[in-house]
């Protein structure tokens, strides 16, 4: 059934574009075919398409345009132009046929061929076009009509699109695939699509048999491809669908229409064609003709369409009832259920034709206004619903759901003259429901929509309250849980924020709210509410500092809980510029880098704008902005800086140009290296750790000298110029002693050196802190050598601290301590950056954005009861850090509040007894106990603990108390966080304990006797009062109880007597007394033990005459200990000695026991009764007691015995039959004899006993053979015998078993089983 949602999805069909549509046409083969076109006006762009290909001016093919008529004339018709062609104007498209046929056979067409139905291609609408049956059909497999990739594809993607998916059509049980191909080079993660259908119908759910999608990614183009595979396609899946796709700051989407062909047959009248728009329908409410596709003529019922068929065919109107007459006569709670049942699917379309008839209404005889078709009241409130009678004194009743409701509390009925008045008062989920009111046989209905219940369920503007859905369906739902919960977010001012969390159930009703504040759809211009299936979304383009704050999403099962952090827009420099030194010809590169990725910049020379070209470059590649300069001159020796757009500030350095002096030098030339550096000792050189290190070196020398590069490792900072390897030891005498050098000679790899006649270039890819040290360059020929130390300081982003440490954890804040990195890059820290997440999530948020330079934090603002974890960077002028590992999992907890209701229970000389209730806080982490303190009267006593631990119980007995002594007391509630405030007594308390009278409360039930079985045990509690405790004393008739049998418990409220198992001699009359100094209080309490009584004593036969017999007994020697309650007499006959009462609660020792059977002799006996119940014995008589019957003497008849053997006989024999092979065959008969005969079966003489193919069955003389998928080769004579003791008999038949016959055009492999029952059935007729 179709809900108010699929209602809603359905758009109404756009108009028209074509005033006149072209006909198809049946061309003779070499002529031309002229289709035209006219349009509702001018200026529209047409285009014609042949097999979804567009049709562009040619030798073939001539297109002409004048105002509104477009012509297109196909020259010189072939067998190849045969086919479907197409014309489109805006959104409208339609269909039409070209069919070549020889010139000889062509023929005139008797009428103009119908105008097809147009095919509009609104979003959200199938476009409807018509049905192909002929050779040019379209095929059952389907494409979308995709722009194919090629030179004539755009190379420009549209938006995050590179190719849209586009409209496609496919033929009821085709396939079709919808492609769409996003560009993923400037993407750092794939990008998520969603595909849907209609406006909401998200269609990853709807995935299996029918609907598939698939994507990849193709490496080579960096484009990723996504696709919606529709397979065995349904007329039910045309329609409007929509791709979206989304990336982490990126949105698109577009829409595009499926069409699916169903082939109409020559006479059937499409119903659903009915509902479809046409160009003589649309707007006036009038039912559009029916079309037709025999031999492309146009059926027109009921106006002439006979004339149009060819060769006097003539198309009648079905016999069908008119729907629009039955949807005219119906209520609307039908229109769904009729509109189903005949195939609707434009339901919009049906109800604005509806909306235009008009309907005869019955005027009511019982009422003169009705109920509104529907109210709606909020949870909680009151609703009432009105009606006015035409006759004030008719009754009335009102129905919910079908049945009446009674008057209640809750449901109010009003009669006022002729209005009647139904108030529900306080609404809930289960008055959602249907509500009529009866008066006689007519009703009156509407429906309760209560707010917030699962039954609320609205029609939008625009849908018809018949698209409601069924009453039976609101059900009450179980509450909606929040399955993934909210995540805290931090973002700059500007930025857009997104909270997402998912609940169990789709569709469900939530609530947003800001710091407890509900947030209402009217602030739409701020926020956007957002549903996806389970997950719903709460977005904020432009977050401003005003909307930070705690958002929490509320369902009927639970609540998420977000805190929203914005901070103004900072930015930070990870990597500063530095300045260059550098050569001539060579690179120079400044590299910076910012916290924000998306902010761009502009590059200044001496405060002037650098304009990039061949050899001065500019990039920009995520956070990190890039000056590279090739081949650098003098003129390039400047003041170079970076200036962020947006911020107020800039990142300077300088660029030094570094100048090689060349002296004319002899022919014989010592070796010298050549440094633009005073002293001989070149600066420290500083490189960032991944950088390139590239050391030039210009050197000089005729001959051209050798070049060796080493790295020494040295004991102090720096190792000194030094001479050679093979240098004499003097030369190598310096300050600090070198313990190794490393000899440097690979001309590939990581680590190289290469040389040329003027220089060498020392080059590390890569620049590692292994590579950092002092190297040494020596380079010599025979004239000499000269040798230079460079010191290399390789620096890095800090290494990571380690794991924080958590302390002073509050109710929403803690203490984080940490230690500094271990190294620290060889820059000095500048600062850390803190970042928390909760447990469960995989979101870290950063706390700080200014750089903290203290080793511990303060951190604030998180929610009590979550479990939280941390973990900090270390930042110094490279960058930041690795972040530490998490720190231990911790939950802010807060103290409890007070106890609450603390008041003093009781108190005595020494103790005092106090009694509190819980607090009305308690915290996220529980209570774990109460701790009690007491003090002295006066300010300069302390607080004393009044048990060492803590109790969990909200009672304690303070002992050990002074007394006389006037005590405060107080109380605490502990948890993890520790104790709370504590909640003191008001007053001191004296503790002296109060003289009171004693008294006993002696139930009601203890002051009448108290009646015991035996056995049973005895509880009687007697409460009493007295202070201070009273003494309790028990007696018996005036004695102390003795003996182990009674215990006595007593406590300061109570006293208890026990008896487990009484016995008769417990009873008597027990004396409590109560005493308090010179005080008491007595109480008296009567116990009786009773037990079952003794039998009667000395039963006797008084007399016996005719049918009665008198007989006397004495009472029981022993009555159990209370009142009897009469005897029970009962007799037994000698023979059967089964016993039958003849008296119950008979009070007398003697009776009379009559109508007695003359003969026989009886035994009598009586039992005693009391309140425990009978006797357990009972006194019986000695003798039999005779009835006699004098002269008469009763004989036995005589009966001869009678012989009922008989020999066996076939009642019924067997009869021959004849069956088809392979079905089941029985053979019956029946047979009579006594004693029961015994049965044989023979088969041509032989016996079937031991064939398992045989079933033999006999069931009240009915005799049954049973052969299971007989062949020919069972046929024969079977015969079956009977035999017993008087003779035997025996009867015959022919069996013929003959093969299956096939009826005419099947074959034998495709002939049905034969084991079905229809064949079986047909068997059985034929034989």
């Amino acid at each position: 059934m179709l809900d108010a949602a699929d209602l809603r999805m359905v758009d109404a069909l756009p108009a028209s574009a074509f005033s006149k549509k072209p006909r198809s046409a049946e061309v003779a083969a070499g002529s031309s075919a002229v289709f035209e076109a006219e349009t509702e006006r001018a200026g529209l762009k047409v285009r014609w398409q042949r097999a979804g290909s567009d049709i562009s001016a040619s030798d073939k093919y001539s297109l002409a345009a004048e105002g509104t008529r477009h012509t297109l004339t196909v020259r010189d018709v072939g067998p190849a132009d045969q086919g479907s062609y197409a014309v489109i104007a805006g959104s409208s498209k339609v269909k039409f046929d070209l069919k070549v046929v020889d010139a000889g056979k062509a023929e005139p067409v008797s009428a103009p061929a119908p105008a097809p139905t147009e095919a509009p291609g609104a979003p959200g609408e199938a476009p409807t076009s018509a049905p192909e049956v002929e050779a040019g059909a379209p095929s059952p497999e389907g494409s979308s009509s995709a722009a194919p990739e090629g030179p004539s594809a755009p190379g420009d993607p549209i938006g995050l699109f590179v190719m849209r998916p586009q409209d496609g059509e496919v033929t009821v049980g085709g396939t079709i695939t919808f492609s769409a191909r996003v560009a993923g080079a400037s993407l750092l993660k794939p990008p998520v699509v969603k595909w849907f259908k209609g406006k909401w119908v998200d269609l990853s759910s709807k995935v299996g048999q029918h609907l598939q999608l698939h994507d990849s990614y193709d490496r080579t183009s960096k484009v990723y491809l996504f696709e919606l595979r529709i397979m065995d396609a349904q007329t039910t899946f045309a329609g409007g669908y929509r791709c979206e796709v989304s990336t982490k700051d990126k949105f698109d989407s577009c829409n595009f229409n499926l069409t699916v062909h169903e082939a109409v047959g020559p006479g059937d009248v499409d119903l659903r064609s009915t509902f479809r728009r046409t160009e003589g329908s649309a707007g006036r409410g009038q039912l559009p003709l029916a079309e037709g596709r025999a031999g492309g003529q146009q059926l027109c019922p009921g106006h002439g369409g006979s004339e149009a068929l060819p060769r006097g065919r003539r198309l009648e109107a079905p016999a069908e009832e008119d729907v629009w007459e039955i949807l005219r006569q119906a209520p609307p709670s039908e229109y769904e259920r009729i509109a189903f049942q005949h195939g609707v699917t434009d339901l919009r379309g049906m109800l604005k034709r509806l909306k235009g008839i008009k309907r005869d209404e019955k005027k009511s005889t019982a009422f003169q206004k009705k109920l509104q078709p529907a109210y709606q009241v909020s949870k909680g409130h009151k609703i009432r619903l009105m009606v006015e009678l035409a006759d004030p004194d008719a009754e009335v009743k009102w129905l919910k759901n079908g049945q009446e409701i009674q008057m209640s509390g809750r449901y109010i009925f009003e009669s006022i003259g002729a209005k009647r008045t139904l108030t529900i008062s306080q609404c809930s989920l289960a008055d959602d429901a249907a509500y009529q009111c009866a008066v006689g046989g007519e009703k009156c209905s509407t429906e309760l929509f209560v707010k917030g219940g699962p039954g609320a369920l609205r029609p939008r503007e625009g849908t018809h309250r018949a698209a409601r859905p069924s009453r039976s369906l609101r059900l009450t739902e179980p509450p909606v849980l929040i399955t993934r919960p909210l995540e805290d977010q931090l973002v700059m001012v500007g930025q857009r924020v997104e909270f997402e969390c998912e609940v169990s159930e789709e569709g469900a009703q939530v609530k947003w709210l800001k710091d407890g504040v509900e947030l209402t759809r009217e602030e739409t211009f701020k926020y956007r509410f957002k549903k996806d299936g389970q997950k719903h979304h709460l977005i904020i383009n432009e977050a401003t500092l005003e909307d930070a704050g705690h958002y929490a999403l509320r369902t009927s099962g639970g609540q998420a809980l977000a805190e929203l952090i914005v901070q103004e827009k900072k930015l930070e420099v990870y990597q500063s510029i530095a300045d260059l030194t550098v050569g001539s010809k060579d690179q120079a590169v400044f590299k910076c880098e910012v916290s924000d990725e998306n902010v761009r910049g502009v590059w200044l020379k001496n405060g002037k704008e650098l304009v990039p070209d061949s050899r001065i470059k500019v990039s920009h590649i995520g956070r990190v902005h890039k000056l590279t300069i090739d081949d650098v001159t003098p003129a390039d020796e400047a003041d170079y800086s970076f200036v962020p757009e947006g911020f107020a500030c800039n990142l300077s350095a300088k660029l030094h140009f570094m100048e090689v002096k060349i002296d004319f030098v002899p022919r014989q030339e010592p070796p010298k290296i050549h440094l633009d550096c005073p002293g001989r000792v070149p600066d420290t050189i500083v490189v960032v750790a991944g950088n390139k290190l590239r050391l030039d070196v210009p050197i000089s020398g005729d001959p051209a000298p050798t070049v060796i590069w080493q790295k020494a490792i040295t004991k102090g900072n720096k190792v000194p110029a030094g001479p050679a390897p093979d240098a004499s030891e003097e030369s190598g005498a310096g300050d600090e002693w070198v313990f190794d050098k490393k000899l440097l000679c690979e001309t590939e790899g990581r680590v190289r050196v290469e040389t040329t006649k003027d220089r060498s270039i020392f080059t590390v890819e890569g620049a590692e802190r292994e590579d950092e040290g002092v190297y040494v360059v020596t380079v010599k020929n025979p004239v000499g050598e000269d040798q230079v130390s460079l010191t290399v300081k390789v620096i890095d982003v800090p290494d990571a601290p380690a794991a924080p440490e958590i302390s002073k954890v509050g109710e929403d804040s803690c203490t984080v301590c940490w230690e500094p990195p271990a190294y620290d890059g060889g820059q000095p820290v500048l600062g850390y950056i803190l970042e928390r997440k909760k447990k469960k999530s995989y979101r870290w948020m950063r706390l700080n954005f200014d750089l903290l330079r203290e080793l511990s934090h303060e951190a604030r603002r998180m929610i009590e009861g979550v479990i939280y974890e941390m973990r900090v960077y270390a930042v110094n002028a490279v960058g930041m850090s690795r972040p530490s590992p998490a720190s231990q999992p911790f939950m802010p907890i807060g103290p409890p509040s007070e106890p609450t209701h603390l008041a003093v229970e009781d108190i005595s000389d020494t103790t005092v007894s106090l009694k509190w209730r819980p607090p009305e806080r308690a915290g996220a982490g529980g209570l774990d106990g109460y701790s009690v303190e007491y003090r002295r009267e006066g300010s300069g006593s302390a607080w004393v603990s009044a048990l060492p631990g803590l109790i969990e119980r909200t009672s304690l007995l303070v002992k050990d108390l002074p007394t006389g002594a006037r005590v405060l007391f107080r109380v605490r509630a502990h948890n993890l966080a520790g104790a709370g405030p504590p909640v003191t007594t008001k007053e001191p308390v004296t503790v002296q304990e109060l003289l009171q009278r004693p008294r006993l409360q002696l139930p009601r039930h203890l002051r009448q006797t108290i009646q015991k079985k035996v056995g049973e045990p005895v509880n009687l509690l007697i409460p009493f009062q007295g202070k201070p405790r009273p003494q309790v004393t028990w007696t018996k008739e005036g004695q102390p109880l003795a003996g182990e049998e009674v215990s006595i418990r007593n406590s300061p409220t109570d006293t208890i007597l026990f008896i487990r198992a009484a016995h008769r001699a417990h009873s008597g009359t027990y004396q409590v007394t109560l005493r308090v100094e010179d005080m008491e209080d007595k109480a008296q309490l009567v116990l009786q033990v009773v037990d079952k009584p003794s039998p009667p004593q000395d039963i006797q036969v008084a007399e016996a005459w005719g049918f009665n017999v008198a007989l006397e007994w004495k009472p029981p020697q022993d009555d159990g200990n209370t009142e009897l309650w009469g005897y029970t007499v009962q007799k037994a006959d000698k023979k059967t000695m089964e016993w039958f009462t003849v008296l119950e609660h008979y009070r007398r020792t003697h009776c009379v026991v009559s109508e007695l059977i003359i003969g026989n002799s009886y035994y009598f006996r009586v039992f005693s009764h009391n309140t425990v119940g009978p006797s357990d014995t009972a006194a019986t008589t000695k003798e039999p007691v005779l009835i006699p019957r004098p002269g008469i003497t009763y004989e036995l008849p005589k009966y001869k015995a009678l012989d009922f053997s008989e020999a066996p006989s076939f009642t019924r024999p067997l009869v021959n039959r004849s069956v088809i092979a392979g079905y089941n065959t029985t053979l019956c008969c029946a047979v009579r004899g006594s004693p029961k005969p015994k049965i044989s079966w023979f088969k041509n003489g032989l016996d079937l006993g031991k064939d398992a193919r045989f079933r033999m069955f006999s069931k009240q003389g009915v005799l049954t053979l049973e052969i299971r998928k007989p062949c020919p080769f069972d046929g024969g004579i079977y015969a079956c015998r009977a035999t017993n003791l008087e003779g035997e008999a025996q009867c015959e038949c022919r069996l013929e078993v003959r093969e299956k016959k096939f009826h005419e055009g099947w074959s034998k492999d495709s002939c049905p089983a034969s084991d079905t029952p229809g064949f079986q059935a047909l068997g059985e007729a034929q034989s």
